[in-house]
């Protein structure tokens, strides 16, 4: 009994008495390329109970799903501004500010590190005495790729041809400017052997 019991067993995995190895049948899987389009449900709602009652939970749903969806994408403004304790200001001039500050935070949190400390670096130092217009090139600026952005900064690109100015002294002209002479990423050798050897790292 016990002989029959393992006879089958080899068989039923693969294998025979004679040695011979017989891989299990393989299940084959067809593409049903003629199944059409995928079809909702609640496109019988008229008919299908559930469609029916999914659809009304749909219908309920919505409004709140797009009312959260539009506070999300909202930009900042004076009003949602809860934690600006300012006081004498316009509201003219609390949203500027909240504008202000929006530029600044984009500008550190790009995702590359080196665009982070390049470019947050100078709006830290500059965005608060930029005018309107400037404010307005600025975000033009900001609003390009990273990797734009990083190879502007770098000079591995020239500066946008509808960001130039015919002074050569437009904004991101100044910013790039800045950034070739910045001192970001540069250190002195002698410096550097020094920090080195004293931390024994050399």
């Amino acid at each position: 009994m016990m002989q029959r019991l393992c006879r089958f067993a080899l068989r039923t995995n693969g294998f025979r008495s004679s040695n011979v190895v017989v891989l299990p049948r393989q299940q084959t899987r067809a593409y049903l390329g003629g199944a059409g389009d995928m079809k909702s449900r609640r496109d019988d709602a008229n008919t299908d109970e559930v469609a029916k009652r999914e659809q009304e939970l749909w219908d309920r749903a919505q409004p709140r799903a797009e009312e959260i969806m539009e506070r999300h994408l909202r930009l900042p403004t004076a009003e949602y501004d809860a934690n600006d304790s300012s006081s004498g200001m316009s509201e003219e001039e609390r949203n500027l500010a909240v504008r202000k500050k929006r530029l600044v935070y984009r500008s550190k949190q790009r995702g590359w590190l080196e665009v982070d400390l390049l470019l947050g670096t100078w709006a830290a130092e500059n965005v608060s005495n930029l005018s309107v217009s400037e404010l307005d090139a600025y975000e033009k600026f900001v609003n390009l790729e990273t990797i734009d952005i990083y190879n502007v900064l770098t000079l591995r690109t020239d500066v946008p041809e509808d960001m130039k100015t015919a002074g050569g002294d437009g904004l991101v002209e100044r910013i790039a400017q800045w950034a070739k002479e910045s001192p970001l990423g540069k250190a002195d050798k002698e410096k550097y052997v020094e920090v080195k050897t004293k931390n024994n790292l050399i």
